[in-house]
């Protein structure tokens, strides 16, 4: 990997790293979920504005025949996703939720499995198996020290389905857009749904602390606008699977600022299913594809 599009990714994980520990302190801080979501993604959006309105800047409005499916993708991957991880993290800690969200090409890989006709190899399926095993088991630590299961947990995997839901279908749209107009885009469209959540709002920001308001501005400025900014630069310069490859970083980091900024720590049983997922993630990233597959992704 060169040095831009390493630092460019590692700038990028660093900044997802952190989200799961802003999104805790503005919850613990005296944002409700929806408040939180809806002012995160109202910050967001109005970055994306101000790059198009930047002079010089290159923006394309999208084709016509591409609205329906930017606005149903917005909502699984903004809406219900982020959605999700606000509500589920009201119970579940920052490290917890970094590691289930690491899971992601887990269900990413079913998915594509199931709707791209995509073939694993014996070493696919073995990864699968080996991910669903500590996925459980980081949904069995959530209830605490004690063996058990915080019903929020399901939040936050109804979420990451939504993302791999996300990441999978929009591999089309890519070839035709850039990374930050899809981005944009999808931004703008899957924050209409969070005004919902309006009312009550001018209270919870009355009422919230300044460290609460302070991780929100952050959790909307950085990870949900500036970071995808520097992924797409670590994308174009770099090969795709070996920027990729800085996501296993993901959980290690929500852990590490978790720890430092909340003194949170996951369960044992959820560090250890952390550990396993991973595991599995990386036997099915690092899995030899057949021939075919190469074929089918030309044509889609």
């Amino acid at each position: 990997m060169n040095q831009k599009a390493l630092t460019m990714g590692l700038i990028t994980i660093v900044i997802w790293g952190t989200t799961f520990a802003a999104i805790r302190a503005g919850l613990q801080g005296g944002y409700e979920p929806g408040h939180l979501v809806l002012i995160r993604y109202l910050i967001a959006s109005s970055c994306f504005l101000l790059y198009v309105l930047w002079p010089g800047s290159k923006f394309k409005l999208p084709l016509k025949q591409d609205l329906l499916k930017i606005i149903l993708l917005s909502f699984s991957g903004i809406t219900i996703y982020h959605a999700g991880i606000t509500f589920g993290m009201e119970h579940v800690t920052a490290g917890t939720a970094g590691m289930l969200v690491g899971s992601a090409p887990i269900f990413t890989t079913i998915i594509a499995v199931i709707a791209l006709n995509e073939r694993l190899t014996k070493r696919g399926w073995l990864g699968l198996f080996t991910g669903f095993i500590g996925v459980g088991a980081i949904t069995l630590g959530t209830g605490g020290s004690q063996f058990g299961l915080s019903f929020e947990v399901l939040f936050i995997i109804a979420a990451v389905i939504a993302a791999a839901i996300f990441f999978v279908f929009q591999k089309a749209l890519l070839l035709r857009y850039s990374p930050i107009e899809m981005t944009a885009y999808f931004t703008w469209f899957g924050t209409i749904p969070f005004f919902v959540f309006a009312p009550g709002l001018t209270t919870t920001l009355q009422q919230a602390s300044t460290e609460a308001h302070l991780a929100a501005v952050f959790a909307g400025i950085f990870p949900a606008a500036i970071a995808y900014v520097t992924w797409s630069y670590a994308l174009a310069a770099g090969e795709a699977s070996k920027v990729s490859s800085l996501l296993y970083l993901v959980p290690v980091i929500a852990i590490t600022v978790a720890w430092i900024w909340l003194n949170e720590w996951p369960a044992p049983l959820s560090l250890t299913g952390g550990i396993i997922a991973l595991l599995g993630v990386f036997l099915i990233n690092t899995r030899q594809k057949p021939p075919v597959q190469s074929k089918q992704r030309q044509a889609a």
